[in-house]
């Protein structure tokens, strides 16, 4: 029985460590692409890049890795079940409850491991991703400027720049729109722009070169236009970076007694407190996913099928994107108190532990699951409409 344990055990391994890569990927793939931008463009070390993908990453493993666990069972089950290995392990006397103990054992392992990247990783990660950020926008502050887009990080001011320059403090094509005084509104060209960073003193000047400045009154019709060689704006440094300051906490960057602790205090003070309740609640309740997927996943491996492979990836997208969807809806509601945030963020696993006892009795009486044949039929069809599709577009 041991070997029979170790043997399962392996089989849900390497299914689960390529979809946590694959399904991780997929996530990142957006923040990857930011990050890489940082330093190509913006000239930001590597090393402070890994540093803000450590923090992100917690974040986004928190969801993966109950998601990789679902697709493991799937495939591994499912590869076990179109090779006849579950008919003889049956045939040694083996029950569907003891086949499933080492999925229970390996579950639990994935389970504890999702528990504490929710409670205490993920807000750990998140507060650190606030604080690396504002310490990487006051050393470059050229990190939130983007090329060709109309930047409004600094108060009465609108930055327009046709190119950014590596290491990224230089820019080609300026326009500033500068309202700051509303009597004399001042528009900007420039040729070259570039900025000056002075930590110490605090200030932050952007300096022009080779322009001409245009100047108008509101309701006169005097028009005044400047050209320079060099032209020097100081900018609101401390406004632009008020909104990634660290102060008070966020939600999603507390620990379970700073969110019992905000939740009490709010209740002290009359006010409501949805969105720490729904916090609190999604630190149980995504790990708690690994035990329901592991519920669902295993009655649904052990139907037969031809491509076990491919209808384990199917099927798992399927569930995982029910799941999802329930268990955004749940916060949304959780939020606006529409429902009570115990209720929101707990029904999508109620919904699937309940279709998974369904699955469970029916498996362990051996008898076929007709809505699965049909999503089966449903998958066949339309991978032969878009076979045929491509071989006439071919």
């Amino acid at each position: 029985m041991r070997l029979i344990n170790r043997y399962i055990f392996q089989e849900l391994l390497v299914p689960f460590l390529l979809g946590l890569g694959v399904f991780t990927f997929i996530l990142l793939i957006a923040r990857i692409l930011k990050l890489v931008e940082l330093v190509v463009n913006r000239g930001v070390p590597a090393v402070e890049i890994l540093k803000l993908f450590s923090y992100i990453l917690p974040a986004f493993l928190e969801v993966t890795v109950p998601m990789a666990l679902l697709l493991s069972i799937l495939v591994g089950f499912g590869r076990l079940s179109s090779d006849s290995e579950v008919v003889a392990m049956k045939a040694c006397g083996l029950s569907l409850y003891q086949m499933a103990r080492p999925v229970l054992i390996f579950t639990m392992i994935i389970y504890v491991i999702s528990l504490v990247l929710a409670v205490w990783v993920r807000p750990w990660g998140n507060a650190l991703l606030r604080t690396g950020l504002y310490e990487m926008a006051k050393s470059r502050a050229s990190v939130g400027l983007r090329e060709r887009v109309f930047n409004t990080d600094f108060p009465n001011l609108v930055i327009y720049v046709d190119e950014v320059l590596p290491p990224g403090n230089s820019f080609r094509g300026v326009l500033i729109s500068d309202t700051r005084d509303p009597g004399q509104p001042t528009t900007a060209i420039a040729r070259i722009g570039m900025l000056v960073n002075d930590e110490r003193a605090s200030t932050l000047t952007l300096r022009l070169l080779d322009g001409q400045i245009e100047q108008s009154k509101p309701g006169n019709k005097s028009f005044n236009q400047t050209d320079f060689a060099i032209y020097d704006i100081n900018l609101d440094w401390a406004s632009a970076l008020a909104d990634l300051k660290p102060q008070e906490k966020d939600a999603k960057e507390m620990s379970l007694v700073e969110l019992r602790q905000a939740i009490a205090s709010k209740t002290r003070r009359g006010e409501t407190s949805f969105e720490e309740q729904v916090e609190l609640q999604r630190k149980f309740s995504i790990p708690f996913a690994c035990l329901v997927f592991a519920a669902v996943g295993v009655p649904l491996g052990l139907q037969s099928t031809r491509a076990a492979r491919s209808r384990g990836f199917s099927v798992s997208l399927a569930l995982l994107l029910a799941y999802y969807v329930l268990l955004t809806l749940g916060e949304r509601t959780g939020d606006r108190g529409v429902l009570p945030p115990l209720v929101a963020l707990w029904l999508p696993n109620a919904v699937f532990a309940a279709v998974g006892a369904y699955l469970f009795a029916a498996a362990a009486r051996e008898r076929r699951l007709l809505p699965l044949d049909r999503f089966e039929h449903a998958l066949s069809v339309l991978r032969a409409r878009i076979a045929s599709r491509f071989s006439t577009t071919g």
